[in-house]
């Protein structure tokens, strides 16, 4: 399952750009890192939310694609998110966790921790549709 997620995150083009690392995977829980960048914070110099929003959608999409069969793909139908405070720190740890998974839908949600604090600076809740056999959809 490592492998095969590793595989495809390192075809996502926007977590390289951001510096992302896979910290952890296990069946429904995949922990992502972030280090503080100044390319991308917004004029308070907090990280921004479209940056935070991003690694979020992202733990979700992964930790609904550990619980999937290898045809399927997971792709974002929608989540909301909940900025709860300024994404201060050096070090991001974003964690997302499946809720519940059916064969079409997965529930996920993640969480936003800045420096190793237990309070999320920020979660998310999404809902990820997978997508069976679809020869331009890659895993």
């Amino acid at each position: 399952m490592l492998a095969r997620i590793r595989a495809s995150f390192d075809r996502q083009g926007m977590m390289t750009t951001l510096g992302v690392e896979v910290v952890s995977v296990e069946p429904g829980r995949v922990e992502l890192a972030l280090r503080h960048d100044d390319r991308f914070t917004q004029h308070h110099g907090f990280l921004h939310a479209g940056a935070i929003s991003s690694v979020l959608d992202t733990a979700c999409g992964y930790a609904a694609y550990t619980v999937l069969p290898p045809e399927a793909a997971a792709l974002t139908a929608t989540f909301t998110v909940n900025l709860l405070a300024p994404a201060a720190g050096q070090r991001f740890a974003m964690i997302g966790e499946v809720v519940r998974a059916g064969r079409t839908l997965v529930v996920c949600r993640s969480e936003a921790f800045a420096d190793g604090d237990k309070r999320p600076f920020a979660i998310m809740q999404a809902t990820m549709t997978a997508l069976y056999d679809r020869p331009d959809i890659k895993g």
